[in-house]
Order: structure tokens, then C-alpha cells, then sequence
């Protein structure tokens, strides 16, 4: 048994992609971020920088302690090493997967998260930040498009961890101010995968963890206000 610590974000979705693509048996412990429930201390003892998810595996491949592992990322890999399934078991096609899971990690998430901060959530609205992560996003967008386009189903050619973790950031791409009939061999790609049936399913958590808006009033200043005193508390 696999416990999630989950909210309804992004790289939350990630997680459940994964789990319900393996099958892997696992409950869900929901982490209100907007109610700042990521900086209890039981939480802080698996996930250090107080951020979902994060998982334990109560029953790790060679037996032994649970293990907790935080980072959205480290936890697609270490499922993927786990169950064998969804990251290419040679050299180069693990590379091809490993290589745009980071690209997603380094670039797609954290600029389309500032996208998302600056469009929607920043009290005042900034022309050059906006210009600045709309456009970024697009262009990784852009890239991501173009290494669609030769013909290849998913990113690494076969369904990979590299898949769900891209997708969740694309998912909101109205809100990001792009416009999918800009990246045809994006859209494809992302249509493949909304109708997967584990994508169904993870996405299906949503409506009966989180049916309220995640970032009102309360939530920004609980996600926005931090800085190295929180950690020392």
C-alpha cells in the first residue's frame, strides 16, 4: 500500500496518473495547501520544502522500512523503477524519458506556474512579468510540439513517465493564454492521453478531494507569504 499525500494541483496529478496507469494499490491523504496543512510536522517529516506530493511506500521493492520519498519528479521514477512500467528499460530510451522528465521539471512547470502567478494571482497586474512567462510558455510549448511532430505517439515513443508529467501542465493551457490549435502535434498528443481511462480516473480524484476554488483570500497568503522564517519554525 502506497500512501499519497495529495492535493489537486499539477504535479498532484502527476502522481495519480501514475499510480492508476500501474494499478498500484494506494489511499489518498489529502494535503490542503490553501489551509496550509503542508507545514504540519507529521507532513514536514516526508516532504521537507512542504510541498505535495509526497509519498510512502509501505512496501518497497526488496522489502525493509517503508520509504518516503517528496518531489514530484523523484516519485514518477521511483514508481516507474518500482512496477518496471513507464520508463524504457534501455540505455537510450531511458535517457529519451529521463531527459523530458526533467526538461518538465526545470522548464514547463516552473514557467508556466510563474504564468499562472502573474495572470491570475499577483495583486497588481505587472505587463512585463505577464509578457514575459506567457511567452515562455509558449515557446515550450513550441518545443515540446515540435519534437511531436515527427510522428511519434508519445514523447519518448512508447507511454513514459515523461507523458504524465508534461500533461498536468498543459491542462490549463486557456488559463496560460495559449491556444492548442497553435501546436497540432501538441494537441494530439494531449487528446491521446485526456482519454486514457487512468487519466479519467485521476482526474476523476479532483471532484472528491477538492470541489472548492484552491487559491481564494486565506489561500494566497498562505502560499504566497512564506519565506525562510517558516522553515525555521
Amino acid at each position: 500500500m502506497i500512501d499519497l499525500h495529495y492535493w489537486t494541483t499539477p504535479n498532484g496529478h502527476k502522481i495519480t496518473m501514475l499510480l492508476e496507469e500501474a494499478a498500484l494499490p494506494y489511499r489518498v491523504r489529502p494535503v490542503n495547501i490553501g489551509r496550509g496543512e503542508q507545514f504540519q510536522p507529521d507532513f514536514l517529516r516526508i516532504a521537507p520544502n512542504n510541498r505535495i506530493p509526497a509519498i510512502v511506500d509501505h512496501a518497497p521493492k526488496g522489502g525493509g522500512e517503508p520509504i518516503s520519498v517528496f518531489e514530484s519528479g523523484a516519485i514518477l521514477l521511483y514508481l516507474a523503477d518500482k512496477t518496471g512500467k513507464f520508463v524504457p528499460q534501455d540505455l537510450r530510451g531511458r535517457t529519451e524519458a529521463l531527459q523530458w522528465l526533467f526538461w518538465q521539471m526545470g522548464g514547463l512547470g516552473p514557467m508556466a506556474g510563474q504564468n499562472h502567478h502573474f495572470t491570475q494571482y499577483a495583486p497588481e497586474p505587472i505587463a512585463y512579468a505577464i509578457d514575459r512567462y506567457v511567452k515562455e510558455t509558449g515557446r515550450l510549448y513550441g518545443v515540446l510540439d515540435k519534437h511531436l511532430s515527427d510522428g511519434r505517439e508519445y514523447i519518448a515513443g512508447t507511454y513514459s513517465i515523461a507523458d504524465m508529467a508534461c500533461y498536468p501542465w498543459i491542462v490549463p493551457h486557456e488559463r496560460q493564454r495559449q491556444n492548442l490549435k497553435d501546436f497540432p502535434h501538441l494537441a494530439q498528443w494531449f487528446e491521446r492521453i485526456r482519454e486514457r481511462p487512468a487519466t479519467v480516473r485521476a482526474y476523476d480524484l479532483v471532484q472528491r478531494i477538492n470541489t472548492a476554488p484552491t487559491v481564494d483570500e486565506d489561500a494566497k497568503k498562505v502560499l504566497f507569504g512564506q519565506d525562510a522564517s517558516t522553515v525555521r519554525r
